[in-house]
């Protein structure tokens, strides 16, 4: 009955089972459906605490409990995971993201409550393969009114393979590309995506009109959340270490200390399986 505690208790259940399966270990994944379901069914607990407890633990946080790291295996069995708790909470998901529509915009504690559950339900429908998934994010962009939820539909859009993700990045830019703060966000957004070309994609970013080496908040934005992206940034071909490595090179040259900030993402080289750690 203790917040803290039944929040500890969720993510060790859950570590448990992913570290298990990507040692190739036997694990029971009933035992979290169960508790998701009992989390999911129980009205009085807080909107945000709610959406804390059915969070998966990151993909860094899981590479932190093993010995050896394989970005890949992490990435496929929390994958996995969130797509059977997606579609085996669909309905369920439906309705609560329907229940946290905010309505006029509030700081107070329950309309921040409803829009960080509102968030989370959304990334699990579109874990689930929902044909409406990128409409549904799209339609949360669209009608939002404040950053949160703005910034929270891009997240599940820059995973997808759909038309409304590239409609809804460019209006974002449009909207707000004289403001640095919230450039840095679509910067970043971007590359913290998990699609197949995300190489590519940082590539052309870094030759962006708005980008500079010169301006270490926007370099933060793009290569931070790039060496923050476990499965794209540990891309087994290890162009994504070549590309930090010719990035801290350029950048040395003229802000040492912002370089330095990236040397530790492949400073931790010992910790990944052999092929990784010879790249």
């Amino acid at each position: 009955d203790d917040p803290f505690a039944r929040f500890e208790a969720m993510q060790q259940l859950m570590t448990g089972y992913l570290t298990a399966k990507v040692a190739g270990s036997p694990a029971d994944r009933d035992i979290i459906l169960h508790a998701v379901a009992k989390i999911l069914a129980d009205p009085s607990i807080d909107p945000a605490f709610r959406a804390e407890l059915i969070l998966l633990p990151s993909e860094a946080f899981l590479g932190d409990q093993m010995v050896e790291v394989d970005p890949q295996a992490i990435h496929d069995e929390r994958e996995k995971l969130r797509g059977k708790i997606a579609v085996q909470f669909e309905r369920q998901f439906r309705k609560l993201y329907k229940s946290c529509w905010p309505g006029e915009f509030s700081l107070d504690a329950e309309a921040r409550a409803k829009r960080k559950l509102r968030n989370v339900t959304l990334g699990y429908l579109a874990a689930s393969f929902s044909e409406d998934a990128a409409e549904t994010a799209f339609d949360q962009y669209r009608e939002a009114d404040n950053m949160t939820a703005m910034q929270g539909a891009l997240a599940i859009l820059s995973h997808l393979e759909a038309e409304e993700r590239t409609v809804a990045f460019d209006d974002f830019y449009k909207r707000f590309k004289d403001n640095p703060l919230v450039l840095d966000k679509w910067f970043s957004l971007q590359a913290l995506s998990q699609r197949p070309d995300m190489l590519k994609r940082v590539d052309s970013l870094s030759r962006h009109p708005d980008f500079t080496l010169s301006n270490p908040n926007r370099v933060r934005a793009l290569y931070g959340a790039f060496t923050g992206n476990q499965v794209r940034f540990h891309d087994p071909s290890g162009k994504g270490y070549q590309m930090i490595a010719d990035m801290v090179i350029a950048l040395d040259k003229q802000n040492p200390q912002t370089a330095a900030r990236f040397i530790p993402p492949l400073g931790r080289w010992r910790r990944y399986e052999r092929g990784r750690s010879e790249l």
